[in-house]
């Protein structure tokens, strides 16, 4: 039988639990909600990959499109829905200019390319033979013929690939259409469709929610134009140098690294070692030496010079958090994601630096000092 001395246990055990564990245990719960909410966020996205693409890709054209719409409705007293009409024009017909021209002289720099290459290869198989190696000319032919028995083999593999690639082609029109048809009613309709998604939010927290939006899409426009300038200044620097040193496929090699700019960090260090690769193979190591150090110049222009002055304090981003972005966004949605998770992140930034912020400045801050009778 229990003593009779002891006494029953206190229906409120919170008194005796220590205060760093009280603290840890709501972090801690609160943490798990946070990141069980983030996980549902993801896998939806995953699913329906697709129409979040589309919808992120028409918001990033949106603030890229919607100055020169602002511009030509309060200053030209254009309708809203004429000056839309006249900048998607403008714009979609500067791009299929500019996709036309790059597809024109790639197809007229191709077989300079290829002889080119062939004569690599040959110079490579005399160096293979009559190098330091002193391989014979039966072992390389063997081996050469062992690659095409290995495509043999693989050749289900790849037809298989091409009717992927052609199903991706199918799809990427129709979410280039789709695009399109959102970019529109962004730009239109954008300020009816914020207005109705902040309906959801609850009534006292709907004015701070609509100031982190407003300073978050304002981001987004800084960040497209500074990268837009940042890409355009690599692409034209980098395709001067291949245009001095004589690389063949100049200007399509200068598109590539101006689209590889759009992903911070890691597009245009691709880009340009594809086009230090292709002055390999085609200029020879020294000139690719040298196209190498200019590629080198100009990233780190990029990175201490002009993404700091143009993009600002409002968007500043830590690299650590742009790869680990950029990563996250490869690992979701592939190339589309790693084109889009730095301006999420932006935006994310902004809307967070925003709603702090007026918090503080409403006294609502968990940094804000209580009242005495507390």
């Amino acid at each position: 039988m229990p003593p009779e001395n002891l006494s029953p246990p206190p229906e409120d055990v919170t008194p005796y639990v220590p205060v760093g564990v009280r603290i840890a245990a709501a972090y801690s719960w609160r943490l798990l909600v946070i990141a069980g909410a983030l996980g549902v966020v993801i896998w939806l996205i995953g699913e329906f990959s697709v129409l979040a693409t589309t919808l992120a890709i028409g918001l990033l054209l949106s603030a890229l499109m919607i100055p020169p719409v602002n511009l030509l409705t309060h200053k030209a007293r254009l309708p809203r829905g004429v000056a839309t009409a006249i900048t998607v024009v403008a714009g979609l017909a500067v791009l299929g200019g500019l996709m036309t021209f790059v597809i024109i002289q790639f197809s007229d720099g191709l077989p300079a390319l290829q002889q080119q290459l062939s004569r690599s290869l040959d110079e490579a198989r005399r160096w293979l033979v009559e190098g330091p190696l002193h391989l014979r000319s039966t072992d390389i032919s063997k081996f050469i013929d062992q690659m095409f028995t290995l495509i043999e083999e693989n050749q289900a593999s790849i037809t298989t690939s091409a009717l992927t690639t052609a199903t991706a082609v199918g799809e990427f029109l129709t979410g280039f259409l789709l695009t399109v048809f959102i970019l529109i009613f962004f730009l239109v309709h954008g300020e009816h469709i914020w207005a109705f998604v902040l309906r959801a939010v609850p009534k006292p927290a709907r004015q701070l929610v609509d100031n982190a939006g407003q300073e978050g899409f304002a981001s987004l426009i800084s960040y497209v134009r500074a990268t837009m300038i940042v890409a355009v200044v690599d692409g034209v620097a980098v395709g001067i140098g291949l245009w001095i040193l004589g690389v063949p496929l100049v200007v399509p090699l200068a598109t590539l690294v101006f689209i590889g700019a759009f992903i911070p960090i890691i597009g245009a260090v691709v880009a340009g070692g594809v086009a230090v690769l292709i002055a390999l193979v085609s200029v020879g190591w020294i000139k690719a030496l040298v196209l190498l150090a200019i590629v080198t110049a100009v990233m780190q222009l990029e990175g201490h010079v002009l993404q700091p002055i143009l993009l600002g304090r409002a968007v500043k981003l830590h690299p650590l958090a742009v790869i680990l972005a950029i990563t996250g966004g490869l690992i979701v949605s592939g190339i589309a994601g790693a084109l889009l998770a730095v301006p999420l992140l932006a935006v994310l930034n902004a809307g967070a630096k925003s709603m702090i912020k007026d918090q503080r400045e409403s006294g609502n801050s968990p940094d804000s000092p209580e009242p005495a009778e507390a």
